[in-house]
């Protein structure tokens, strides 16, 4: 059978949102530690419906002759997608987990860069509805790089920040890398939608 061509697009533009919903939640959450655990189970509930996105998405594209995409595309995408919820989840799980009961002052600019480029993901995903010309949209892509690039600059010196703080407590350092390692992660996976998004426009345009 043929698709629903705004079925697809519309799940896209759901599983954009819902991390870009995440990464603000979890921007809250840095600028409320005391309430963390209510602002962590927020982000939980973002990330169940974020998975029954994917999964609704996924028997669609197994159940459709001729999708809007390549399968092969839609299915990157909305894996990618589903990652970047997950560990924005998984990062801030560990804040509540680990009994982190402050933040450090390099918490809130890696999280505010994250909120930032999955709006980026989020605008790049909606371009799919109506792919135009590859230059019309190099903006997006190039702004979803630039913040990337300045995030990687950030982790690095939270990370120096971190292990070179005198007196530092061990497993203090270990439980803050492990929310670290997870947002940059985050970050390099809404570049990794980027990357697919526009190979995709380049196919289609």
């Amino acid at each position: 059978m043929f698709a629903n061509k705004e079925t697809f697009y519309d799940l896209l533009d759901a599983q954009a949102e819902a991390a870009h919903k995440a990464a603000k939640e979890f921007y809250t959450l840095v600028l409320d530690f005391a309430h963390v655990a209510e602002r962590s189970h927020a982000i939980k509930q973002i990330e169940h419906d974020a998975d029954d996105l994917t999964h609704r998405l996924a028997n669609k594209v197994d159940a459709t002759f001729v999708t809007p995409l390549d399968k092969e595309d839609l299915r990157s995408l909305s894996g990618a997608l589903d990652d970047v919820t997950d560990l924005i989840e998984a990062a801030a799980s560990r804040i509540a987990l680990y009994r982190l009961a402050a933040p450090r002052p390099d918490l809130a600019p890696l999280v505010a860069n994250l909120v930032e480029i999955t709006r980026g993901v989020r605008e790049s995903v909606g371009v799919l509805r109506n792919i135009r010309n590859r230059q019309e949209v190099q903006s997006i892509f190039i702004n979803v790089h630039r913040i990337e690039n300045e995030s990687d600059a950030a982790f690095r010196k939270a990370l120096s920040d971190l292990f070179n703080e005198p007196g530092a407590d061990a497993l203090n350092v270990i439980k803050w890398k492990e929310v670290y390692d997870r947002i940059e992660i985050a970050v390099d996976k809404c570049e990794d939608v980027a990357n697919v998004v526009e190979s995709v426009v380049v196919k289609y345009a």
